[in-house]
């Protein structure tokens, strides 16, 4: 350690000159705080430079610190030109690197506190860390307009009420009591849709009447057909999945109001016809579904469309099987329960849509780019306008939901697929959709 004869304008105590060396960041910190104080100019003991703190345990310059860095972490060695004595100076520092080290070791900067690179980068992320924790989270001019510009194209093409989804076949029900299914479903996710139809049920049997008349706006049966029955059915000319034409209708009706959606975005519309043909292939299933979820009533199991009302039970009767209802049911109670606002739905959605990895796709790296500028709006929207704890773990919450619709679309491609077979009344858009990339 030099001594404070060496350092001119600045007094180290007896209690600091006994403590082991510190390291850069310790140091340099300990000095900046002094400068604070006295404001006095501090020099490099190599060069004579302005120095900015203590560096590996000697007062200097950021270039004599980081020359000191670099020479000991590299295997070259120097050579003087000269006598080995040049005076070192901030003009001429780097004419000499052999006297110039020497300088360096002579003044007291050691080897040993030079960080290892892990050690460096990890040091960094604690500072960022510690900077995002003190400084605001905002939501960036470009992805303020990039969410008011899908805001607007969603709202644009999806209307909660339904009120212009009015042409469709209307839906054949029977009048039987809520199926088991259903009522499972409910069952398990919410105790209080559990007392509710219990008590509905009571009241229905002591007045002979059927649940179904106490279900607002439609209602579910329990005559399930299983795709044996139902080719058997075939075989005789009858129609055996009765809500089919209904929701080949809504189905349709809600794949149109997705491809205009993805229509608006300029981003979309930049990208080859090809790709964009492909990208609505893979997603289309995962948005209607996303769509559909912010009509979902979480304590009744069903989907408030407008006027409209709708149950599991009602894609059973089309043709759906429980290995796509099963996941599909829990699906929508887990991301009914995240309570997400129209922009996180909006950008969740976005997000589907432009998914790199889909079958087709060629302009990776262009819809890989806009995919992470979506994600990383997302994740700052939610912690700009949450709060709370929770919302720290919002985000990989949804990203979780968009995987697992992921592993239901071929399930829902397979079924569809056999349900036309069966009975062909699925829309050529709902086949278009489903039909494999060449």
């Amino acid at each position: 350690m030099p001594s404070s004869e060496c350092l001119p304008g600045f007094s180290m105590s007896r209690e600091s000159e006994a403590r082991s060396p510190l390291d850069d960041s310790e140091v340099e910190e300990v000095f900046r705080e002094d400068l604070d104080e006295d404001d006095e100019p501090k020099l490099c003991q190599v060069c004579g430079d302005k120095a900015t703190g203590y560096h590996f345990n000697a007062m200097t310059c950021e270039g004599c610190k980081g020359f000191f860095r670099r020479a000991m972490k590299g295997p070259a060695k120097f050579r003087c030109p000269f006598q080995n004595n040049c005076i070192i100076t901030k003009s001429n520092r780097r004419q000499c690197q052999f006297c110039r080290l020497q300088k360096c070791l002579s003044i007291g900067m050691l080897k040993e506190l030079i960080m290892s690179d892990e050690a460096v980068e990890k040091r960094r992320m604690l500072i960022r860390r510690k900077r995002m924790a003190e400084e605001p989270v905002v939501l960036s001019e470009q992805q303020e307009v990039v969410i008011q510009e899908l805001l607007e194209a969603h709202r644009k093409t999806f209307d909660l009420t339904f009120s212009d989804f009015n042409q469709f076949r209307p839906i054949d029900r029977d009048q039987n009591p809520i199926s088991e299914y259903i009522q499972e479903s409910i069952n398990s996710q919410s105790v209080r849709a559990e007392r509710s139809i219990t008590s509905q049920s009571v009241r229905a049997e002591r007045s002979r009447e059927p649940v179904v008349n106490l279900l607002p706006h439609g209602s579910c049966s329990s005559s399930v057909y299983h795709l044996e029955d139902a080719e058997n059915g075939d075989k005789e000319g009858k129609a055996v999945f009765t809500t089919l034409p209904h929701i080949t209708d809504l189905s349709t009706y809600m794949i149109q109001n997705v491809i205009n959606y993805a229509k608006v975005l300029n981003p979309f519309r930049a990208l080859t016809i090809d790709d964009q043909i492909s990208l609505l292939k893979g997603a289309t299933f995962e948005m209607v579904q996303m769509r559909f979820n912010m009509t979902f009533n979480e304590n009744t199991g069903m989907w408030e469309c407008g006027s409209l009302r709708y149950c599991m039970d009602d894609a059973k009767r089309a043709g759906f099987q429980p290995h796509l209802l099963d996941p599909l049911m829990k699906f929508h109670f887990t991301l009914r329960r995240l309570h997400l606002d129209e922009t996180e739905y909006v950008l969740m959605q976005t997000i589907s849509l432009f998914s790199p990895d889909r079958p087709g796709v060629t302009q990776h790296s262009v819809v890989d780019k806009y995919q992470e500028m979506l994600s990383l709006a997302l994740k700052t929207y939610i912690e700009t306008k949450r709060s709370g704890p929770e919302k720290y773990l919002l985000f990989p919450k949804i990203i979780a939901c968009l995987t697992e619709m992921r592993t239901m679309n071929e399930e829902y491609t397979k079924q569809v697929l056999q349900i036309q077979d069966i009975q062909p009344e699925v829309s050529p858009l709902m086949l278009e959709i489903v039909s494999k990339n060449s």
